[in-house]
C-alpha cells in the first residue's frame, strides 16, 4: 500500500490578507507553527530560504549556517524533516526584473548569492532539494529581453547550482503568468526541455501545483503523468483553483473533486 507523506510551508498559516483587505487573523509564530504541524500528522515542512533565516540579506555565509543549524534543532524537537528550501528572489528589490535572468549583472549575481545561501541552507537541514519557484523569470513588456537569451541565462543558473553541490536536485515549479504575464518556464513540458538542456538531467526535475496547471489551461493530473512518464516528478503541491484568474491558492478539492481525485489517482 502507498504511504503518502505530507509537507506544509509556514506561509500556509500566515495573517489571511488579501491585496485588498486587512488580516483575519494575528500572527502565528514559526514555533508554533511546527509544533501544530507535527500535531496535525505532516512529516516536512517547506521553506524559502528568508522563512529559515529571516532577514538573510544581514547575514554572512556562515552566519546564515549557524542561524539555519539553529533551525535544524528546532524542526528535530517536533519530529519533522525540510523537504526542500526556495530562493525567495521576486520580493528582493533585486529582482523587479527577474533573477537569473535579470538584464543587470549584478542582479544575476545576486540571484546566485541567494540560490547558493539555499543550498547551503538545505544541507544544514539535511535536505537535498531546491525548488525554483520562477516567479518574476519572464517579463512585463516582450520587446525587453530576448526569449532566447532569458532561457540559456536559466539554464546557466542552473547549472551553476548542480556544479556548486554534487548531490542537490533542483526542482523547477512552473507557472504561465504573475507575476510577470510572460512566463519563460510556464508549464511541466517546459521543465522538462530545460532539464534536458543542463549539465546533470538526472537532478533536475519538476514540482507541479494544480492551480498553476489550471492557470495554463491544463489538467493538473495529466501534468502529473507526464513528468512521471520521464521521470522527473519532484513534489507536487496540491490546491485548487476556480479557472483562470489570478493565483487563488484554494484549498485542494474546493473546486474540482473530480480534478482532485484524477490528481490522487495518477
Amino acid at each position: 500500500m502507498t504511504k503518502f507523506k505530507f509537507s506544509v510551508g509556514p506561509w500556509n498559516v500566515n495573517t489571511g490578507e488579501d491585496a485588498y483587505g486587512p488580516a483575519t487573523r494575528e500572527p502565528i509564530s514559526n514555533e508554533e507553527k511546527y509544533k501544530r504541524f507535527a500535531e496535525l500528522g505532516f512529516s516536512a515542512v517547506q521553506f524559502h530560504d528568508d522563512d529559515a533565516v529571516p532577514n538573510i540579506n544581514d547575514y554572512t555565509e556562515e552566519e546564515i549556517k549557524e542561524k539555519a543549524r539553529e533551525l535544524k534543532k528546532t524542526l528535530d524537537k517536533y519530529g519533522l524533516a525540510a523537504e526542500f528550501v526556495a530562493p525567495r528572489l521576486w520580493m528582493d528589490s533585486h529582482t523587479h526584473d527577474g533573477g537569473f535572468m535579470s538584464t543587470s549583472e549584478e542582479d544575476r549575481e545576486y540571484a546566485m548569492w541567494r540560490a547558493y545561501r539555499s543550498i547551503d541552507i538545505a544541507n544544514e537541514l539535511g535536505c537535498d532539494m531546491i525548488v525554483l519557484w520562477l516567479a518574476r523569470e519572464g517579463t512585463l513588456c516582450a520587446e525587453s529581453k530576448s526569449p532566447v537569451w532569458a532561457t540559456k541565462m536559466l539554464i546557466e543558473a542552473i547549472n551553476k547550482m548542480l556544479a556548486y553541490d554534487p548531490k542537490i536536485r533542483v526542482c523547477i515549479e512552473p507557472k504561465p503568468n504573475e507575476p510577470i504575464d510572460r512566463s519563460i518556464c510556464g508549464t511541466m513540458g517546459h521543465v522538462m526541455a530545460i532539464s534536458a538542456a543542463t549539465t546533470d538531467p538526472s537532478r533536475v526535475g519538476g514540482n507541479l501545483e494544480s492551480a498553476h496547471a489550471v492557470l495554463a489551461g491544463l489538467d493538473p493530473a495529466h501534468e502529473i503523468g507526464f513528468a512521471m512518464a520521464m521521470g522527473k516528478l519532484m513534489t507536487v503541491h496540491l490546491n485548487d483553483q476556480n479557472s483562470i484568474r489570478y493565483d487563488q491558492d484554494k484549498s485542494f478539492g474546493v473546486e474540482n473533486l473530480r480534478q482532485a481525485f484524477n490528481q490522487v489517482k495518477v
